[in-house]
This record gives structure tokens, sequence and C-alpha cells, in this order.
């Protein structure tokens, strides 16, 4: 009874995390809180690959609600073993969607912002290496939206920084489901054994 109360406790730390995600994804759509770069597609690419949307947020939404519903799912199956498992495959189904939205958010964060230079729109920091992260003074070169190169950086650093938690957590369930599901029913055996 323990682990299903460890789990229901990581379930409900997931679904602030997963919350945040899906609304740093949604702001990243929307730089300088205008709908104009969006419908006109002036938004970095990495945005479209829905990193927090779908990654950090609906997955990770998928195994908190599964490890909050681990006590009805051991009474269904009869047993806690049977529920230890579906959290396994639901901790893993959380972990790739966390690490998912950590490549994605790395990535767009190395390739910098999508905006207006001098030359047009594009992304300026591109081939720079990520050194336009420590260059403040070459933030000037974008010019629209306004503000974008701290836009992107502070959602992508919060991203990262919730995907980063969000896997950790995921993994502690994993290895509480897996070593309940495999260790628990040796324990019981040799309890059982124990007492005849």
């Amino acid at each position: 009874m323990c682990s299903l109360g460890f789990a229901r406790s990581l379930g409900f730390a997931l679904l602030p995390l997963a919350t945040c995600c899906i609304l740093a994804n949604v702001l990243l759509f929307f730089p300088d809180a205008q709908v104009t770069y969006v419908q006109e597609n002036y938004v970095t690419t990495y945005v479209w690959y829905f990193m927090g949307i779908g990654g950090g947020g609906l997955a990770i939404l998928f195994a908190a609600f599964v490890f909050l519903g681990m006590g009805k799912c051991a009474d269904a199956c009869g047993t806690e073993n049977c529920a230890m498992c579906g959290s396994v495959i639901a901790a893993l189904v959380g972990m790739a969607g966390s690490g998912y939205c950590f490549l994605v958010s790395a990535f767009a964060l190395l390739k910098g912002p999508y905006c207006l230079t001098k030359t047009g729109w594009m992304s300026p920091f591109e081939n720079d290496g990520a050194k336009y992260l420590f260059a403040r003074d070459e933030w000037s070169e974008c010019i629209q939206p306004k503000h974008i190169v701290e836009w992107n950086l502070t959602l992508l650093a919060i991203l990262l920084g919730l995907s980063t938690i969000e896997f950790i957590i995921c993994v502690l369930q994993f290895i509480s489901g897996l070593v309940n599901a495999v260790c628990r029913p040796c324990c019981y055996k040799q309890e059982y054994n124990l007492n005849v």
C-alpha cells in the first residue's frame, strides 16, 4: 500500500509541472504578446514540434493520471503488482515525453530565436554555437519582435527545468514500480515460506 501512496504523490507533483510546460509552449507562439507573428509564421520552427504541449504536457499528464488512479487499478486487477506494472509503462511514457521536451528545448535554445534583422527574417544566432547566450550586446540584432531573445531564453529555460524535474519523477516511479512489481511477489513468497 505504501508504494501506491508514493505513486499517487508523484502523480500530484506531475500535474502542475505538465500544466506549466503546456503554458510555456503556448506562450512561445506569441512573442511580444501578439498573434500576428504566429499568423505570418514568424516563430522559430522548434515551437511547432510542440515539445511542451505534447512531450512535457500530454505525455506527462497521461503518466500522472495513471499514477493517481493506481488504487483503482489495484482493486480491479486484484493485486498491487498488476498496478505497478502499469505504472512502469506510464513512467516510460513520461520519461520519453519529458526527454523529448528537454531535447527539443535544448536545440531551440542553441539555434536561437527567429526574428527580423537588418537583412530580413532569420535566425541570426543559428551558427554561433550558443555564444549569443553570453553576449547580451548581440541580442540587439533582433529588431522585431521586441525582446524576443529574452522571451525565448526564459521560456525555453523553464521548459528545460520542468522537463528535467518531470524526468526525475518518472525515473523514481519507474524504479519504484519495477522493484515492487518484481521483488514484492518474491518477498511475500519468502514470508509465507518462513511462516510455514
